[in-house]
């Protein structure tokens, strides 16, 4: 299926691995020229140059900055003042027990799961509205809705996420622009991969045994006993990108394999 989104420019923040990288990829697919973000820079050209590789019709763009730090997104927007699609993907979790979270800790999350994507949509959002097309996604978590009370700084940032989502839709009213957020349920980062490899000693399990083990023993309420695939994601991501998906507005979409047991 074309999804219409040939020579479109689109932003995806935290691109470089992962969830980013996958969405970028998949819009890649379609035809998006892609601005690749991350702090490292030579980290951010490695994936450019990949992508130019597998798609050379496009144009990736390196777009490495820290956009936590305000003043390196407004060199950002100076070198790309106009996008028509802005995924806010890039985010901070960890583990942590309630007593650890200080205020130091609730100020880094919010600053940047909520603050960076915020500051970059502020700048972004009038542009499409003038013209008349765009889209602007932020990639939440299951644990925006179910909290597991293992991370709390970070699910109040992702819950924000869902709030700001829906505040920011309501500028969009009788235009070709939407906002919306992704939640996504546990998914299979290079980071998990690793994890879950590491947790098993037994050198003749498959990674497909390692993986279901882990599921039955950690998550048996999921519904497809496995993780989430990024690639799944992007896809997902580049549907609600294209024109097709111009209904969906301030809609928290849910991608959690079964994770979540309410039925809204």
């Amino acid at each position: 299926m074309d999804m219409g989104l040939t020579n479109k420019t689109a932003l995806v923040t935290g691109s470089t691995k992962g969830i980013g990288k996958a969405i970028a990829i998949e819009l890649a697919k379609e035809g998006v020229n892609v601005l690749i973000n991350g702090r490292n820079y030579e980290e951010v050209e490695r994936i450019v140059n990949e992508i130019k590789s597998d798609f050379p019709t496009t144009s990736p763009q390196n777009a490495a900055a820290d956009i936590v730090d305000v003043e390196q997104r407004k060199i950002l927007f100076e070198k790309y003042p106009n996008i028509d699609i802005l995924v806010n993907n890039m985010g901070i979790y960890e583990i942590m027990q309630y007593e650890d979270v200080d205020d130091e800790v609730w100020e880094k999350y919010f600053r940047t799961n909520v603050l960076a994507a915020n500051g970059l949509s502020k700048f972004y959002l009038p542009k499409m509205l003038n013209n008349e097309f765009g889209r602007i996604i932020f990639i939440a978590s299951e644990e925006a809705v179910m909290p597991s009370g293992q991370m709390p700084q970070y699910c109040m940032t992702k819950s924000m996420l869902l709030s700001l989502s829906k505040s920011l839709s309501k500028l969009t009213i009788g235009k070709n622009v939407t906002v919306n957020t992704i939640m996504p349920g546990p998914t299979l980062s290079e980071n998990v991969h690793q994890i879950i490899e590491g947790m098993y000693d037994n050198k003749d399990m498959t990674f497909s045994e390692k993986e279901k083990e882990f599921m039955t023993a950690n998550l048996p309420q999921s519904e497809i006993q496995r993780f989430i695939r990024p690639t799944e994601i992007g896809r997902l991501t580049t549907f609600v990108c294209s024109p097709y998906a111009s209904a969906f507005k301030g809609s928290p979409i849910r991608m959690d394999g079964g994770l979540v047991p309410t039925i809204f």
